[in-house]
């Protein structure tokens, strides 16, 4: 059992996306395992509250272990991975609200992992702006800015008209640009 751990350890994504889709469990928590940083960052992007993007997290692994049989080529899985967790978050939005909004072009927003220790005020201030947008604002901010979606591809995930789309992404971006200028930040 332990060489077969060392073995899922080293192994490249695509071949534990293939295990994974021949049911095995181990290959795809160490998936989930290298993926659930990155998914969990997205989702925190977009929801206000961190619990909240973590269990969402959680239920959209939970739906791509479901499908994941659906899933033609392996090296499509990121794409495929983030739709999937978009479509977890909107139906949580909708369920507990109803949204129906859209964005628009904005600066790219760095990774989370990406900052050095140095910019952890910076990431904290780009948290604090990103809650104070609206849902679709921040939904589509973080897809074109974070995960460089284009208009089409945030349309096709989200199912919002391009319009919206663009308008939330402008509106979003010109706030955040607001927030997080030096003299916003100003006493």
């Amino acid at each position: 059992m332990a060489r077969g751990l060392v073995d899922l350890a080293t192994a490249t994504e695509a071949a534990l996306i293939i295990a994974s889709q021949a049911r095995d469990q181990r290959a795809f928590a160490e998936l989930v395992k290298r993926r659930q940083g990155w998914a969990r960052a997205l989702l925190r992007r977009m929801c206000v509250n961190h619990a909240e993007a973590d269990d969402l997290a959680q239920e959209a692994f939970m739906k791509a272990w479901q499908r994941l049989r659906d899933l033609e080529k392996p090296a499509a899985f990121p794409g495929w991975f983030r739709r999937i967790a978009v479509t977890t978050f909107l139906m949580a939005k909708r369920k507990s609200r109803g949204i129906h909004e859209t964005l628009d072009d904005a600066i790219p927003l760095a990774d989370e992992q990406s900052l050095p220790d140095s910019q952890a005020g910076a990431r904290i201030d780009l948290e604090r702006a990103l809650k104070l947008l609206s849902d679709g604002e921040r939904l589509c901010v973080t897809l074109n800015h974070a995960e460089g979606m284009s208009h089409a591809e945030i349309v096709e995930t989200t199912g919002l008209p391009l319009g919206t789309v663009k308008s939330h992404i402008n509106r979003g971006t010109d706030k955040l640009r607001r927030l997080l200028a030096p003299e916003a930040s100003a006493p």
